[in-house]
């Protein structure tokens, strides 16, 4: 790999023959776990400047309709995420001259809090071409990491490594992209459509003041439209209406309300007609069979949803046709691929074998070797494998072979059906899709994964390590190396992904899990370490960090007593006193759980605690006697967690899944992140009140 120094540049197709579909990765750590940042690419003309507000791809905006940039989102790493974005150079339109690619902080956050920024670009088949690492990062709030630019009809990549103070306003604002500090008026039309805020603050600041729904997920900012502009009239302007600031959207997307429509059933025990009916599926096979024709069939007429599926494999934005059960010669015995994926774009062809599991199956490596090998002999870029395993950085599915004597290079990819419902229910509820009959069939497909006979119901089985582990814990008998708690350790991190994919399909926000460990550690030295712990402590841990949400969520499984620990912590407040910091917190919990606990963080020391039914009439008890400072408050819920290893009633996943879910709608939803109005207008500018003042003395 091309290592490259700030200001260099380096032609592209001096490192790899095949660069017309890139993977461009921008990446960063925090110690402490939370730090995190959004990506943006700009398209820029000759000038310098964008044609206009649709060439800048964000948060809100994440996707060209010409499928030449796509934001992939965010996967976790060692030590902190990596957000990933696919580049289609050959959709570039032609008055395009530059593709910058940067990333932003949100509220008061800098770079300077960030550890390892560094951008790297990958080729159509994952080989990484160069990187470049930002050293000196600051007070900046906004980076620029790289520009892709032509010259002289070759694309070339220059390590840019530009700050700015103002943040994602500024940056934008260079580039000739329209932000508007104030609010302003817009036409009364747009509020009809419910059109969003486009600006990823503000977008954050809409989740985090929306009501969240019984159930859990709260309302998601809906997309941003492009309002068509109102014909002239005669007489008096009317008044116009107030439009949320910020860079727009430049398509009206189509989403499902959340709310369905009342049913014209005589009475519950009809059935609304599917397109995809699955009640009578038997057999392993029909399962598949039916799951694979099913997804396929939607990616081919959604083209958003299997833009999304297929660009994180580096296929490029084109015309897609999909086949089942085809029949490829391989010697003596034809194989036949549960299916195939071709994508044609400028005459040429990207093309991917797949091969498919439901109900809990697992993928053979000898069968995905066969493919490799198959798709290595006629042209197949890709093999793709889809189970309801969660794939895992570092802890293969599968092991196959390959041969470095072969020019033609295959990669192996894996998707969960965890997975496809995220990006499924992503669209449908808060990104939205070209139109009506689009999400009808992506609502379809949901309906049908998340049937109880699909077989396609994600992560479900601790696996065959889970029951002699928990055994070994509760008779004191397990011990540090074991390989069995290695495995433990891996199912646990495969729930907890599949716990983020599905809240995030959810609520519409960012879920990633948080990564603690030591700069350069490998993961499997990380996972043999949380190994040893879990045989010292009995306890299984998790972190995971939400959009718009105050602090991060962590979840414990002790193993020992069989209780489930959901948990946030809130720092204190910079301004004000701690009574009204009490009084404030149990306000915005009125509608908690009442066996909630809370607890006052103090430095050193155990700070008061009690339960929110005992608090609630009396907030003064969560100030320590003795007037330590207050660090913040810790909130917490336990549940009984499941004893079996599967997804019955009382299994362990069904219990993780509950008790996030709990958690989340009754506490975290309540929550307002740090700097919101409501804390804001609670800064003390007068003395406090006579009974504030006798329990601060």
């Amino acid at each position: 790999m091309h290592e490259m120094t700030k200001g260099g540049n380096v032609g592209l197709a001096t490192l790899s023959e095949d660069t017309g579909s890139l993977m461009v990765s921008l990446s960063w750590s925090s110690a402490s776990g939370d730090g995190d940042a959004d990506v943006s690419v700009l398209l820029l003309s000759a000038d310098g400047k964008v044609r206009g507000d649709a060439d800048f791809f964000f948060y809100n905006n994440p996707a060209a309709a010409d499928g030449s940039v796509q934001l992939l989102g965010k996967t976790p790493t060692a030590n902190g995420s990596e957000d990933r974005v696919s580049i289609d150079l050959t959709a570039v339109p032609d008055d395009v001259e530059s593709l910058v690619v940067a990333a932003s902080q949100y509220g008061t956050g800098h770079f300077g809090e960030l550890d390892d920024l560094r951008v790297t670009v990958a080729d159509r088949t994952g080989e990484a071409l160069l990187g470049f690492t930002i050293a000196d990062a600051g007070e900046e709030s906004a980076f620029i990491f790289g520009e892709l630019y032509r010259r002289a009809g070759e694309w070339k990549f220059r390590a840019v490594g530009q700050g700015y103070a103002t943040g994602l306003a500024g940056l934008a604002t260079d580039f000739g992209i329209s932000v508007d500090e104030e609010e302003e008026p817009v036409p009364a039309d747009e509020e009809e459509t419910g059109a969003g805020e486009a600006h990823p603050e503000a977008a954050e600041q809409a989740g985090a003041a929306a009501a969240p729904s019984p159930v859990g997920p709260v309302a998601a900012p809906a997309p941003a439209v492009q309002a068509p502009a109102p014909a002239p009239s005669a007489g008096p302007d009317p008044a116009p209406a107030r439009r949320p600031r910020g860079p727009r959207t430049a398509k009206k997307k189509v989403t499902l309300p959340k709310v369905a429509k009342k049913s014209l059933a005589e009475n519950d025990s009809w059935r609304q007609a599917r397109l995809f009916p699955a009640p009578t599926l038997k057999s392993d096979r029909e399962r598949e069979m039916r799951a694979t024709s099913v997804l396929l069939a939607v990616m081919a007429q959604v083209p958003e949803f299997g833009r999304r599926l297929t660009a994180a494999f580096g296929a490029p934005a084109g015309r897609m046709q999909t086949f089942t059960e085809v029949t490829l010669p391989n010697g003596d015995t034809p194989r036949r691929p549960d299916g195939v994926i071709r994508v044609e774009r400028a005459g040429k062809l990207w093309t991917a074998l797949v091969e498919t599991k439901t109900n809990g199956n697992p993928l053979r490596s000898e069968q995905v070797q066969d493919y490799m090998d198959i798709a290595a002999r006629r042209g197949y870029e890709v093999v793709i494998t889809l189970s309801n395993d969660v794939a895992l950085e570092g802890s293969p599915l599968v092991e196959v072979k390959t041969d470095g004597r072969r020019k033609h290079k295959v990669t192996l990819w894996h998707l969960s059906w965890a997975e496809v419902a995220h990006q499924a229910q992503l669209l449908i509820r808060h990104e939205g899709v070209g139109n009506a009959a689009h999400a009808w069939l992506l609502q379809e497909l949901l309906h049908y994964l998340q049937h109880e006979n699909s077989g396609c119901h994600g992560f479900q089985n601790m696996g065959p390590a889970w029951v002699p582990v928990r055994n070994g814990i509760d008779t004191d008998t397990l011990c540090q190396g074991d390989e069995r708690a290695v495995a433990v350790v891996e199912s646990w991190e495969r729930l907890i992904r599949q716990v983020c994919l599905r809240l995030g399909g959810e609520l519409g926000q960012k879920v990633l899990p948080v990564q603690r460990a030591k700069r350069g550690t490998d993961q499997a030295s990380r996972r043999a370490a949380l190994a040893d712990r879990l045989c010292e402590e009995g306890r299984l841990s998790a972190e995971l960090r939400i959009d718009t949400t105050p602090g991060i969520l962590a979840i414990a499984a002790d193993l020992r007593t069989g209780k489930l620990r959901t948990s946030i912590e809130i720092p204190a407040p910079e301004q004000g006193y701690p009574l009204s910091w009490a009084k404030r917190l149990v306000r915005q919990l009125a509608e908690a759980p009442a066996d909630l606990h809370v607890e006052t963080l103090v430095e050193g020391n155990r700070g008061p605690r009690g339960t929110l039914e005992r608090l609630r009439p009396e907030p003064g008890d969560l100030l320590p006697k003795d007037g330590v400072p207050i660090n913040g408050f810790r909130l917490s819920l336990f549940k009984g967690m499941g004893s079996t290893r599967g997804n019955a009633e009382s299994g362990f996943i069904r219990s993780v899944d509950e008790a996030v879910d709990r958690f989340y709608a009754g506490v975290v939803a309540h929550l307002t992140q740090p700097g919101s109005t409501e804390r804001r207008s609670a800064r003390r500018t007068s003395a406090p009140d006579p009974a504030e003042a006798a329990v601060l003395s």
